[in-house]
């Protein structure tokens, strides 16, 4: 069982086992109210995956979790870092490893999946995952198929651009546009599940900030010359 976390854009928490089988999933949308919504969410989805999975009735069987998988951005500074210590919090007190995943191959996913189920024997043509990056600026990532491992093969990004811009960076990138409004956190544990059974490394340890934040520490003073 792993728990998945994400708040690169909304707030998102879900339950899964490791053949992508959703126990339980809760989010929210609002863009800034993380941390205010994290805890409630987390709670809620960890009541709801003891009950089974979704679709089905019944006590459904003990959730024993195994890892906790944080969604890693591309995100703004605040919003993003409230998800990644809340898994790694999490992950402390029930003595868990963490598993960490870039956002934007959980949307890939998603899209993946989707066409699986809308047409098994279909091609996905190259596509960008496209997100708000606020500013006036969109943050995309380009993926051109799916790996024997079951992980969206990610050929540029995540990238940083002015919104004007982005239809021609993907018109000479080949690639079509997916704009994606949430990341689903069933697919940041999917993902991670496909991961850890094939032994790789998704993403590093710091996350995929799309900027700096706006507040720094301050510089030392300077000496005065007499």
């Amino acid at each position: 069982m792993i728990l998945g976390i994400d708040t690169s854009l909304g707030t998102s928490v879900a339950v899964t086992d490791s053949d992508g089988v959703v126990r339980a999933e809760s989010s929210s949308d609002n863009p800034l109210g993380h941390a205010e919504a994290i805890g409630s969410l987390l709670t809620t989805a960890l009541t709801d995956a003891a009950r089974g999975p979704i679709g089905q009735t019944g006590a459904g069987e003990p959730v024993v979790l195994t890892h906790v998988a944080a969604g890693m951005g591309p995100g703004p500074f605040t919003g993003l870092r409230v998800g990644i210590a809340a898994a790694r919090a999490f992950a402390l007190g029930r003595g868990l490893p963490v598993i960490a995943v870039p956002s934007h191959d959980a949307a890939a996913l998603a899209v993946f999946l989707g066409r699986a189920l809308a047409d098994p024997f279909g091609d996905v043509p190259r596509f960008a995952v496209v997100t708000d990056a606020r500013r006036r600026e969109f943050a995309f990532s380009v993926y051109d198929g799916i790996d024997d491992d079951g992980i969206p093969v990610r050929v540029e990004g995540p990238l940083l651009t002015p919104r004007d811009r982005i239809d021609d960076e993907l018109a000479a990138l080949d690639a079509e546009r997916r704009d994606v409004t949430s990341i689903p956190a069933s697919m940041i544990a999917t993902l991670a599940a496909r991961a850890a059974a094939a032994g790789r490394t998704l993403a590093g340890p710091e996350p995929l900030y799309l900027r700096a934040p706006d507040v720094t520490l301050p510089a030392a003073r300077k000496r005065v010359g007499v």
